[in-house]
């Protein structure tokens, strides 16, 4: 057992393989391990695997199992790990009394994403971490009084979230007493190296339109999906005459049409997120990323910060986002910059180009300096006393 105590992570990386996903488990079980902790990776959810290669939910999780394990063994931690196939009540990599055992033993489980319902078997744990990373809407279902969000919440010990500036000024929800702290998206900046060049094309990485968590608050009705303000935005192109490539499956021709005939160049997000290398190469080949926020980020003024934009940062590439209020946690103006307007965007992406190498500098330096693992977990382990 490594000396700063075992820590078991719940996510979601098998039931959804996809290499920004497998990212984001990564940059914790790595970062933790950076640390001197012993970290350990459970997939117990039960939710119905997802297989990109058929872009739809499926009753075989060979896929997803295969990804799991490839993902763990790439860094020497291909013991360490557990996914229950709930369909056949079926446990692979560990075996079930393993992972139950493990939960009685591990000095802490960290629900990354909120990814699982904990159970009579992960409360035998006595720290129990949630990381919310998609600030706002379990906070208005908290609110609400909602039976289902509070025993979700209740089951944990410690709440951390990337709503930076959940209960802040502008904040539009009560908490009702979960005493929500502030953390960011982790990177280890080692298995980033700064890219060379000056690629010609701003990109980003997106789902058109997500489903599911919309919910409204105080007479306003909050969007879980960024193709609201991505139709907000879609002129960019045109407007600054800079290339940008979106890796999106559109929904319909109409949507492509659309997208398509406003200058974008669209390109296929499988091959993009089918590995983690594909995914890295792809960010450090762009010229840096061009990006919403989804409509539950921004109104509410959450604070939120994207794990992808900390990729592309770290790589040494520029970002420009939508302002969710992040500005008064980080600096913005060298290598990263908000926008609310599509004036503020335009101006971002020209001053970019009139110093590249300089704003590229910037990006690596705060990705260092306010996203690195070591910082980032230290702080929030210590807030959790461990």
């Amino acid at each position: 057992m490594a000396s700063r105590g075992r820590i078991v992570v719940l996510h979601f990386a098998g039931q959804m393989p996809l290499a920004g996903i497998a990212w984001q488990a990564m940059q914790y079980i790595l970062g933790l391990e950076r640390l001197g902790y012993e970290a350990w990776y459970i997939e117990d959810h039960g939710a119905n695997p997802y297989d990109p290669r058929a872009n739809s939910v499926v009753m075989d999780c060979a896929y997803n199992v295969a990804c799991v394990k490839r993902m763990m063994e790439r860094y020497g931690l291909g013991q360490r790990w557990g996914y229950w196939d709930a369909i056949n009540d079926v446990w692979h990599g560990l075996s079930r009394e393993a992972v139950f055992a493990l939960y009685r033993d591990a000095d802490a489980l960290i629900n990354l994403c909120g990814s699982a319902r904990l159970r009579a078997e992960h409360l035998a744990c006595p720290c129990r971490i949630m990381i919310d990373t998609d600030p706002v809407y379990e906070q208005i279902k908290y609110a609400k009084a909602d039976p289902a969000a509070r025993a979700y919440l209740d089951a944990h010990t410690h709440f951390f979230t990337y709503g930076e500036n959940v209960g802040g000024p502008g904040w539009i929800v009560p908490l009702c007493g979960i005493p929500w702290k502030p953390t960011r998206p982790p990177v280890v900046l080692d298995l980033w190296p700064e890219a060379a060049g000056e690629p010609p094309c701003f990109s980003t990485i997106a789902t058109w339109e997500n489903k599911g968590k919309d919910i409204e608050w105080g007479g306003q009705s909050y969007v879980w999906s960024k193709h609201v303000n991505f139709l907000r935005f879609l002129d960019m192109p045109q407007r600054t005459h800079q290339c940008f490539t979106m890796a999106m499956l559109p929904p319909t021709a109409a949507i492509e049409a659309e997208v398509a005939g406003k200058g974008w160049k669209i390109v296929d997000p499988r091959p993009v997120s089918a590995d983690i290398d594909s995914y890295k190469n792809f960010i450090s080949q762009s010229r840096g990323e061009f990006t919403v926020a989804k409509d539950i980020y921004v109104r509410p003024k959450s604070g939120w910060f994207s794990d992808r934009s900390v990729c592309y940062l770290a790589a040494g590439r520029p970002v420009v986002t939508m302002a969710t209020e992040f500005s008064r946690f980080y600096p913005v103006g060298e290598g990263l910059f908000e926008y609310a307007d599509s004036a503020g965007a335009a101006d971002a992406i020209a001053a970019i180009g009139a110093d590249y190498r300089r704003h590229a500098k910037a990006a690596r330096h705060l990705a260092a300096e306010f996203f690195g693992s070591d910082g980032v977990v230290g702080a929030m382990m210590r807030e959790a006393g461990l």
